[in-house]
């Protein structure tokens, strides 16, 4: 067991593993997560980290090993670690039939919350306008924001989160990034699994991949980005008659997309070939545009999840 101060570290994995017959699913992954950090956790579906997740909040138990929060165990947390907590998974729990000032209001009652926390709530989420409403006639969008103010509701030291934003639109994208900044900057703790590499690079102090069950690399997106990211040149020629060169004697496939109007090439910045494939796209084409690109953490994300 690692010994950890458990203010200092609300999260703790050690030696996680879980197995389904045959299957690993983690093979022995651990972390720790820093008061008031924000911690992605990223990887390919069926990774293991929806597994991970579940052990931590102790809905599954695990083969081996342990995880911690607030320094205790997950399978044993009680009544006053959960109020520590605030949970959203990707399933929609939310009571259809009733209002949405009415799902907060139940579960606040609960905690002996009053109205003005949830109307704050509400605004900050831009709900006010539909609290009277029935969730079932809600977007997808408005109820997940719904499911994070619920989360929010007892002013919990944690927050963990899955797939928060995913599917949803622009909107409510970024206000539940405006909401999980706002906790963060409280001091207290995220959890964020993602796929959205661009919300993980926005919000995260640092990253754990998974990938087969086992982590990767645990480092700051931007360290994440400077190791495994590649700087691009990024050139957009027209795609039609001004065109005289055959790109596949150039490229290979995956540097050139063809778009209806428009061929979008990546070059890596390391090129040496650059100068000369520049001097032959501009007697051959007509160029639209040249800009470079710094890595994303897409790259990174197909970089240390390949086979």
């Amino acid at each position: 067991m690692i010994f950890l101060n458990n203010i200092e570290y609300p999260i703790v994995l050690d030696e996680l593993k879980k197995n389904y017959d045959k299957v690993e699913a983690l093979r022995g992954i651990s972390f720790k997560i820093k008061k008031g950090e924000v911690f992605g956790f990223l990887g390919p579906n069926g990774a293991g980290k929806s597994t991970a997740l579940n052990i931590l909040t102790g809905i599954l138990k695990p083969t081996s090993g342990n995880s911690y929060i607030f320094g205790k165990e997950s399978k044993s947390i009680g009544k006053d670690i959960k109020e520590k907590i605030g949970v959203v998974f990707e399933s929609n729990n939310l009571y259809q039939r009733l209002t949405g000032h009415e799902n907060l209001k139940f579960f606040a009652d609960l905690y002996g919350i009053g109205n003005k926390k949830i109307d704050e709530l509400l605004t900050f989420f831009e709900l006010d306008f539909a609290k009277d409403r029935q969730v079932k006639s809600y977007s997808k969008g408005m109820k997940q924001r719904l499911l994070i103010a619920r989360a929010l509701l007892s002013d919990p030291e944690l927050l963990i989160l899955d797939e928060p934003t995913s599917g949803l639109d622009p909107q409510s994208v970024e206000i539940i990034h405006q909401a999980i900044e706002s906790f963060a900057k409280q001091k207290k703790t995220v959890l964020l699994s993602t796929h959205f590499m661009e919300e993980a690079d926005r919000l995260c102090d640092r990253i754990a991949f998974i990938n087969k069950g086992k982590i990767v690399t645990i480092t700051p997106p931007a360290v994440l980005k400077s190791r495994y990211g590649t700087k691009v040149l990024e050139i957009i020629i027209k795609n039609d008659d001004s065109l005289s060169v055959n790109l596949d004697e150039i490229f290979d496939k995956r540097q050139f997309k063809i778009e209806k109007d428009k061929i979008i090439i990546e070059l890596d910045l390391k090129n040496d070939q650059i100068g000369k494939i520049l001097e032959t796209l501009n007697n051959n084409s007509e160029i639209l545009s040249i800009h470079t690109r710094e890595a994303t953490l897409h790259q990174v994300f197909l970089e240390l999840t390949k086979e």
